[in-house]
């Protein structure tokens, strides 16, 4: 008997999603609980899993289209019998849907093993063995997945093996003339004539998931918040000692502890002295709304490159090393697509820094509604002159980019003073 499967409420006030990646085909058995569909909200990617046990029948809504909430999606053939699929690819290489409270970060490394049958599975052209992310990733590339020949086990085509056929597709490199530059009588030796080939290749990408994501929200923190830059330098001298000393104490309980809980610190310290800057500004009541609280996002990056900003929550009353933890472990999440809708609610202030591969100053887009973000970025030595000499000490570059709507250039000027002088002198951060 065929049921018409709805998509469930997400949670967190999402009332509807993108279809990014269906993990089946119409004909697979599937098994209850096991993911089918990949949708992004405007909160983070989650998958969809089967309620039963049962063969997928239609699919409603294609990759790239929206959904409602509570809207069809796909049509299963209820079955209580078979619990093993028909097809083994789509039971490989996607991790289970988080959950909405806390996904345990242990599992996100974890991957199932491929089921098979005793002999060996019949592979076509039509149906070659291969992982989701490998199809979305040939669709993306304009690589035809059904003509690349398989590199891994039973034939199952790999994401190198799509790059490498769609590095093959590249035009290759035009040759150089082999003619022998002719001399005139006045010894001007002519310029060797290059064979030209016109190339006029384009590959064009969809924009979707994370990607739309970001695009939306960037366009709206440009067209709601009024732009401006803060920049300085400070004197990471102290912050280097500090950190070097301590170091080798977290390691001892299994932390790599690197500058970015220091400066989480510091600006939670910093926006409790101008609760101004911890805000929002709720235009239709015209009222800016001064948070209580110290949620602190940090950007990361996901293994598509794309940026998501999820949220270290109350981190005015944890240590370095629980925020040190708590960072690694939404890193690791944004690596393996597992961020929740509550890893990424209810930010006020974010911090964006790319360590040693950070330029010298940037201009970062405000995390709308947020009032403001910080840019870190590398710590390095330099010469600077200390009490009339020249000396070689640790410095590094910052740039606050804040909403001029509420925040006017001196307040911020004095914010920026404030944040440097804690993580100039580290031990500050003990006193409060």
């Amino acid at each position: 008997m065929a049921f018409e499967f709805n998509l469930p409420d997400i949670g967190e006030g999402v009332t509807e999603g993108e279809i990014v990646s269906w993990l089946v085909a119409k004909g697979d058995t599937v098994k209850e609980d096991q993911p089918i569909v990949e949708v992004m909200t405007d909160k983070a990617t989650v998958e969809i899993a089967s309620p039963k046990n049962g063969v997928i029948g239609d699919i409603l809504v294609p990759e790239g289209q929206t959904i409602q909430v509570g809207k069809p999606l796909v049509t299963i053939q209820e079955s209580g019998a078979s619990s093993q699929t028909t097809k083994t690819e789509k039971d490989t290489p996607k991790t289970s849907a988080p959950s909405r409270e806390n996904a345990p970060s242990s599992s996100t490394n974890v991957t199932q093993m491929v089921q098979s049958t005793p002999a060996q599975p019949q592979v076509t052209a039509e149906h070659v063995l291969a992982a989701p992310i490998t199809r979305k990733t040939a669709r993306e590339m304009g690589v035809d997945i059904n003509g690349v020949q398989g590199s891994g086990p039973l034939g199952r085509v790999t994401l190198e093996d799509v790059k490498a056929a769609a590095s093959g597709k590249v035009a290759t490199s035009p040759t150089t003339s082999t003619q022998t530059p002719v001399q005139k009588p006045a010894q001007v030796l002519s310029i060797p004539q290059r064979q030209i080939t016109e190339q006029k290749s384009e590959n064009r990408i969809p924009v979707k998931g994370i990607r739309k994501k970001i695009v939306e929200n960037m366009r709206k923190s440009l067209d709601h918040a009024a732009h401006f830059s803060h920049m300085d330098e400070l004197d990471a001298t102290n912050l280097v000692e500090a950190r070097n000393r301590l170091k080798d104490v977290a390691e001892k309980y299994g932390v790599k502890l690197n500058y970015l809980p220091f400066i989480v610190k510091a600006l939670v310290e910093s926006l409790k002295q101008y609760p101004r800057l911890n805000a929002t500004f709720d235009e239709s009541a015209n009222e800016i709304i001064e948070k209580g609280y110290y949620n602190i996002g940090v950007a990361v990056a996901t293994k598509d490159d794309d940026l998501v900003v999820p949220v270290i929550h109350n981190a005015d009353q944890k240590g370095l090393l629980q925020i040190a933890t708590e960072i690694k472990e939404l890193s690791n999440k944004a690596q393996t697509n597992k961020l929740t809708p509550q890893d990424f609610a209810d930010g006020t202030f974010t911090v964006t820094s790319l360590g040693t591969y950070a330029g010298t100053y940037a201009t970062p887009i405000i995390n709308y509604p947020e009032l403001g973000i910080l840019g870190f970025y590398r710590i390095e030595e330099r010469p600077v002159v200390r009490n009339g000499e020249i000396v070689i000490r640790h410095m590094a570059n910052i740039s606050f980019s804040l909403d001029h709507r509420i925040v006017d250039g001196y307040l911020g000027a004095r914010f920026t003073k404030t944040f440097i002088d804690f993580l100039e002198k580290p031990e500050m951060l003990l006193l409060f």
